[in-house]
């Protein structure tokens, strides 16, 4: 979904400074740096490396969240410099235009669909403008895409602080479970957007590509899991890739089931308590 040509900065490698300099000013690492204002990061690296031009609705959400001009990034007289190093960084994700035009289209996504909403919804939501959100995000499949890239990203932080606590792989399997059994708003939430994101791959090549990308992701990270339990001897010598194919299709079907059935038909409990019994039958060593 990248946008027209014509919409980049020229090549210029002392604009390519100043946004190091604008990174190196919050003092966080360029991955950080990409997510807080929604850009994939291998799009960052290449823009900083000189082999991608930065559009310039990426340089106008570098000035929001670095808090200095778009014309000084662009090398125009009279813009304020790259802030002190020592200036308070910018809040995530309540701080900056940006994040909040994002955080807003998910919900909205959630709640309506993605052809359930329009531009004018999202400046309504957030008190500004639709000029003001096209002024971050020229085109709405701009849009839709980093909101959904938000939203996975959000997820796979969750998933990766979770990990990093449990004690064996058996805990790390429960606590993915946990997080993708739609029980509270916010996961009920991501769920709506992931499956809108589905019925939307299967139309668009740029969104599928997307959506590859991250159920990719979250499947290895399942089959890791898988292989970790093995060699700790939680788990019975299972072959990762397959047994993660089919426990994340189990997933995604009780899951639909939940978000698409009567609150008295297949309810979280039951999903989880179906995801358990796989555990059980297929996994105990």
């Amino acid at each position: 979904m990248d946008e027209d040509p014509g919409t980049r900065v020229p090549d210029d490698s002392d604009v390519r400074d100043r946004v190091r300099q604008v990174v190196d000013s919050l003092g966080c690492s360029r991955r950080e740096f990409a997510r807080r204002i929604v850009m994939d990061p291998s799009k960052l690296s290449r823009s900083l490396g000189g082999t991608r031009r930065f559009t310039l609705a990426e340089i106008v959400r570098v000035a929001d969240i670095g808090g200095v001009d778009v014309a000084w990034l662009l090398g125009s007289r009279g813009g304020s410099p790259a802030p002190a190093r020592d200036r308070e960084p910018v809040a995530v994700p309540e701080g900056g235009r940006p994040l909040q035009i994002v955080r807003e289209t998910v919900r909205l996504i959630a709640e309506h669909g993605f052809h359930g909403v329009r531009v004018a919804d999202i400046a309504a939501a957030c008190g500004t403008s639709t000029a003001a959100v096209h002024y971050h995000f020229p085109g709405r499949d701009e849009l839709l895409e980093a909101a959904v890239r938000w939203c996975m990203d959000e997820d796979t932080a969750r998933r990766a602080a979770g990990l990093a606590d449990a004690p064996d792989a058996r805990a790390e399997l429960l606590h993915l479970i946990a997080l993708q059994t739609p029980r509270t708003a916010q996961q009920r939430r991501q769920w709506l957007v992931w499956l809108d994101l589905w019925a939307q791959a299967a139309r668009s090549t740029a969104v599928g590509q997307l959506h590859e990308h991250y159920y990719r992701q979250w499947r290895t990270t399942v089959a890791e899991v898988l292989r970790r339990g093995v060699d700790q001897g939680v788990f019975r010598a299972v072959d990762p890739e397959p047994t993660a194919l089919r426990l994340t299709a189990l997933i995604d079907g009780l899951a639909t089931q939940v978000l698409a059935t009567a609150p008295d038909s297949t309810g979280p409990d039951t999903m989880h308590a179906a995801l358990l019994t796989f555990i059980d039958h297929e996994l105990a060593p």
